[in-house]
């Protein structure tokens, strides 16, 4: 359970402006749809991929980093590690499970000849959205356990994108769509209160010293 004297009190520092834009941007999020990046050799197009999620509403990105390991690029990020929920994964298996359990069916972004074009993609399932390594695409291990394969259509004599493009055409084609709809996209109460909660503390300075100085003068 929220704390919500606490967040109250540290909503309180805030200004009116800053509380304001948290409550219209979690009007517009939703996870409804999450997105999967797997071993992205380079890291910049996972920073970028995070950047499309948080400008159109995704509030959770998972990294599956079972060779390269490496960090989110803060620059290419432009703060959006802030306000966007990363989940790490140090498998394949691990994530699929998870999201799963979660209620998400897991989709392919690649072409198969079982594909789906990305205008005729049911936006009714809650859905894990994965996206591969620039140079090997998605492992086979996801292909095999996709419930579904999805795919921009291209005329050119081109391909493939890079994948931090790919991510943001198909990320803002099912999020426009989605607030469109009469579903029920929207983050739960609860979950909204968490989020003003994090975003209240990534917004404070010092927020440690003042943290430690709320609990020692309100003791739990």
């Amino acid at each position: 359970m929220i704390d919500l004297d606490y967040l109250a009190f540290l909503e309180n520092i805030l200004t009116d402006n800053r509380k304001e834009k948290f409550l219209k941007v979690l009007g517009n999020r939703t996870k409804h749809f999450t997105v999967v990046v797997e071993d992205v050799f380079q890291m910049h197009n996972t920073s970028a991929v995070m950047r499309s999620c948080e400008v159109f509403g995704i509030q959770e990105l998972n990294v599956i980093e079972q060779r390269y390991g490496k960090k989110i690029d803060k620059e290419i990020a432009m703060g959006a590690q802030k306000w966007v929920d990363i989940n790490q994964f140090d498998s394949v298996t691990n994530c699929i499970s998870t999201l799963k359990d979660q209620g998400y069916q897991i989709i392919a972004t690649t072409p198969h000849e079982n594909d789906c074009l990305l205008e005729d993609f049911d936006i009714t399932k809650p859905s894990a959205l994965f996206f591969g390594t620039e140079r090997d695409g998605l492992s086979e291990e996801i292909l095999e356990k996709a419930d579904g394969f999805l795919k921009i259509p291209m005329v050119g004599f081109t391909e493939s994108l890079n994948i931090s493009v790919s991510a943001a055409i198909i990320i803002q084609n099912l999020t426009n769509r989605l607030q469109k709809s009469d579903i029920n996209w929207h983050l739960s109460e609860e979950e909204i209160l968490e989020k003003r909660l994090a975003w209240a503390k990534n917004s404070i300075k010092d927020i440690k010293r003042i943290e430690a100085r709320y609990f020692e003068e309100n003791p739990r």
